[in-house]
């Protein structure tokens, strides 16, 4: 008796240690398309033995405590807030269950994949192993084509759904590449060049009286036709304040697209709109084969890069130039990265043991293209740099509550406000566009609306629900009235004076409002830093509450689309310019 009882012991020991033999052949979906995403194209089945880099997101152990520590460093009134973690204190919330990394190990070597020769990044939290196409399409139980973009010229090698086996569900977020279509040609750069704008050669009638505090009373009628560092600093109250904690603040700029910032550029827009900050200049860091051709400078990088240094000169600014995978060869062996941006800038930035208290994005994508699985594990990514002390800007889109048709994806046709993503995510902080001077009002381009796939933050809920509750009927049906909504603040977007390839043009788009603000936010760090205190961080929390009253309050113009009028701006906030615009003045009293 006793000894049949150690036995069982010893093989109930021996179960909970080894994992039970799994069943790979069970499959449930992941994630389907029920048609070709809009434009892309079949172009030819995928070669089986075309490598490519296979990335696995697995579920993060502590991801709900790690939003609760995000929420607490970032709301004023918690006795944590301000007490960032630190790179080590994230990942070890973020870490996989050691559980789920044996199971999926186990998947791996089932398809005679060895897990060792996995590269492991985020605390183990994704994991990228090369693969064949023969081996992925036996692995997600799924056939792998090659899909070409007509407009971008871009091709891809994606499926139009993925299962996984269903024992992996409860521990794999998201598999890549799979059934998300982003590429870098295809993602939406928010800018545009305005050639009916005649762009100006200098500010010389604006600049000069920022020199002496205080003597700009009015913002000059001139600015609002064409915008210059200097109109800026006039309208969000910047120009008296002059950064001292330039060793420890730093703004970051993403670059994606190829799209590389020129320094001989940066000089000119120096000499011709902010003579003092001549000999100023940025770091370039390349993240997964960027480049930085000083002999093609970018239209959108010099957009972001001039007026962050135009705005917060001299804090230090670091431009991260993206690279993609090389274009799709069908007889090459040679792996290829999955081309998705999002997930090689942002694993690589948290990477890092510190990283810039404020970042500027102006790139996304229509919500409804990205995958649910996959926008929600870069969102939480997000939320990691948030709770590191980092604000994160992204500007809300160019289309209004949407461009083109509207119509849903999901084989209905039906017609619905289209959000933006990664705008649409709650742990960024978006920015919509405005225009015009005394007063500002919405550009009619300006992103705005609710997320379908993020529920609404309870810090929002206070201002949207006013603002829906005086909306009424207005637009019923066409959006989703419990989503996170969108834009959280607003800048200017319009005639924005670029200098490009030495010469002068306009150029407008809510990528010239994300900028700006992330501008204001570095000042606002800098005064901090300075004064020993933590960065802000996560944004969202304080704006809502403590610092709402910072901003000033747009109360007209439109965002329309869909064939619609959209939204209107009103007082409050709204889902065409947020909270408003900023005055760093009050946000330094109140924040600061």
């Amino acid at each position: 008796m006793l000894l049949s009882s150690v036995l069982f012991l010893g093989l109930l020991q021996l179960a909970v240690a080894k994992p039970i033999l799994k069943r790979w052949d069970d499959f449930d979906v992941k994630h389907a398309w029920v048609e070709i995403p809009r434009g892309w194209e079949l172009h030819a089945p995928a070669p089986p033995d075309h490598k490519f880099n296979m990335r696995i997101g697995l579920k993060q152990d502590r991801f709900d405590d790690l939003v609760t520590a995000l929420y607490e460093v970032s709301d004023p009134f918690h006795a944590k807030y301000g007490q960032h973690l630190s790179k080590e204190e994230v990942e070890a919330l973020v870490a996989p269950h050691p559980h789920t990394v044996d199971v999926v190990d186990s998947w791996l070597s089932a398809h005679g994949l060895e897990p060792s020769s996995a590269q492991r990044e985020n605390a183990g939290s994704w994991i990228s192993i090369t693969v064949s196409v023969e081996q992925a399409s036996r692995m997600l139980n799924t056939t792998y084509n090659v899909y070409r973009h007509a407009q971008a010229d871009d091709y891809v090698v994606r499926t139009m759904s993925y299962s996984l086996p269903t024992v992996l569900h409860e521990h794999v977020g998201v598999v890549a590449p799979t059934t998300y279509f982003g590429t870098m040609r295809s993602m939406k750069a928010t800018s545009f060049l305005q050639p009916d704008i005649t762009p100006i050669d200098s500010d010389v009638d604006v600049a000069p009286k920022l020199i002496n505090p205080g003597s700009l009373a009015t913002v000059p009628s001139s600015c609002s036709t064409t915008i210059t560092p200097a109109c800026l600093r006039a309208l969000y109250n910047t120009s008296t304040y002059v950064p001292t904690a330039t060793d420890k603040n730093t703004l970051g700029v993403a670059g994606y697209l190829d799209e590389f910032a020129n320094r001989a550029d940066l000089q000119t827009f120096f000499q011709r709109f902010r003579t003092d900050a001549v000999g100023g200049t940025f770091t370039t860091v390349q993240v997964n084969g960027g480049g930085d051709d000083q002999n093609d400078p970018g239209v959108e990088a010099n957009l972001d890069i001039q007026y962050t240094e135009g705005i917060s000169f001299p804090t230090p600014n670091v431009y991260f130039s993206t690279g993609g995978s090389p274009p799709f060869i069908p007889d090459s062996n040679t792996p290829t990265n999955t081309n998705e941006p999002y997930l090689d800038w942002l694993n690589f930035v948290l990477n890092q043991t510190s990283v810039p208290q404020t970042f500027t994005t102006s790139y996304g994508d229509d919500e409804q293209t990205v995958p649910f699985d996959y926008a929600t594990q870069v969102c939480n990514l997000f939320a990691q740099l948030g709770v590191r002390g980092a604000s994160i800007m992204f500007s809300s889109g160019d289309d209004g509550v949407g461009g083109g048709n509207c119509q849903n994806n999901d084989g209905t046709r039906t017609v619905r406000f289209q959000p933006n993503f990664p705008a649409s995510c709650p742990f960024v902080t978006t920015v919509g566009g405005t225009i015009r001077v005394n007063p500002e009002v919405a550009v009619s381009f300006s992103g705005g609306g609710f997320s379908n796939y993020f529920a609404r933050p309870s810090f929002q809920d206070t201002a949207v629900t006013t603002f829906l509750n005086t909306l009424g009927s207005t637009n019923a049906g066409l959006f989703n009235t419990t989503g996170r909504a969108y834009p959280d603040v607003a800048a200017q977007g319009q005639g924005f004076q670029v200098v490009i390839g030495g010469r002068v043009a306009s150029v407008g788009g809510t990528s010239a409002s994300s900028p700006t603000f992330a501008g204001v936010i570095a000042l606002l760090n800098d005064f901090r830093l300075s004064q020993g205190k933590a960065s802000l961080g996560f944004l969202n929390p304080i704006i809502y509450s403590t610092g709402i009253n910072g901003f000033n309050d747009i109360t007209s113009g439109s965002n329309p689309g869909c064939g619609t009028n959209g939204f209107t701006a009103r007082a409050g906030w709204d889902p065409v310019t947020g909270l408003g615009t900023p005055d760093f003045g009050k946000l330094q009293a109140l924040i600061g």
